[in-house]
């Protein structure tokens, strides 16, 4: 079954005080090369979202962004800076004795003006989520990797129809083909002859040498062999439509052997309706070559 580099998966999750945005795009590519934009203060989460991907991907360019927040509200509890509290109480004593020693009177203290000092109370360091985190986003790339899998084998498998239907249009010009070659062969076989007759008229040529020649040319003009590769070729091609796994690379060979003979055939045809096919063909196998350079 074929499948397509070209796809695209996105998903959410949430862990506590965390959310995050998984996102992944694909097109065609000569190899694998994965551009990965991850949070780096998550251990060991880039190894583990190579190694998914690898394991399920082996063409095309991949871009993975994940995106990480954190709530404020989860973020907002305050701890008590000891160091500070101490401070803050030992000059609370020296300032209430000295308005003492003065004959000041001061309204008592109360904790909570305390706590509103300045770095009393410090807001605890952000918690990056730990080992518990970097669990949940390594499952959890596992099923977003799997979607965009599926999504490949989806488009894959349109890609299929549109190359079934480009190659039994290949097929039908090569049917065409060699229909006309019975015809073909008459008409060059009595060309040969008018043309022998006329240089031979007038002439001392020796008939034998020149009859050599001329079926020379007509050996160099035949396109049974370039007809018999091209059905070849599209028999290989509805096999590799029916194989498991990546067959890109093998159709983008036979793309250009494909091509190959059809550019042969043009060149040797010597006739016009055999020449409006092979025109046909190339255009036939350029359209499917295009459609190849997406089949993973």
């Amino acid at each position: 079954m074929l499948k397509s580099m070209t796809a695209y998966a996105s998903a959410t999750g949430s862990s506590g005080a965390f959310s995050w945005a998984w996102d992944l795009r694909g097109v065609n590519g000569k190899g694998l090369d994965l551009r990965l934009r991850l949070p780096d203060w998550i251990e060991g989460l880039e190894p583990a979202v190579r190694a998914t991907l690898s394991a399920a991907l082996s063409r095309g360019n991949i871009q993975v962004s994940l995106k990480i927040t954190r709530s404020t509200e989860a973020g907002g509890q305050a701890a008590l800076n000891a160091g500070a509290v101490d401070a803050v109480l030992s000059q609370l004593r020296e300032i209430e004795a000295r308005a003492a020693q003065a004959h000041v009177p001061l309204s008592p203290s109360r904790a909570v003006d305390i706590l509103t000092m300045r770095a009393v109370a410090d807001a605890q360091a952000d918690d990056d989520g730990g080992p518990e985190l970097a669990a949940k986003l390594k499952a959890d790339v596992v099923n977003v990797v799997d979607a965009f899998a599926a999504m490949r084998a989806e488009e894959g498998a349109a890609l299929a129809r549109v190359i079934t239907a480009q190659l039994e249009a290949i097929s039908g010009l090569v049917v065409e083909a060699r229909a006309l070659l019975p015809d073909r062969a008459a008409a060059q076989a009595e060309a040969f002859r008018a043309g022998l007759a006329r240089i031979l008229q007038g002439a001392d040529l020796d008939e034998g040498r020149v009859a050599q020649e001329l079926a020379q040319l007509a050996i160099k003009s035949d396109v049974m062999e370039e007809i018999d590769r091209l059905e070849a070729h599209i028999a290989a091609a509805r096999e590799l439509l029916a194989a498991d796994g990546p067959v890109g690379r093998k159709f983008d060979f036979l793309m250009q052997e494909f091509n190959r003979e059809a550019n042969t055939l043009c060149a040797k045809s010597g006739d016009g309706a055999l020449t409006r096919i092979g025109l046909d063909l190339k255009v036939a196998i350029d359209q499917m070559r295009e459609q190849i350079q997406n089949v993973e």
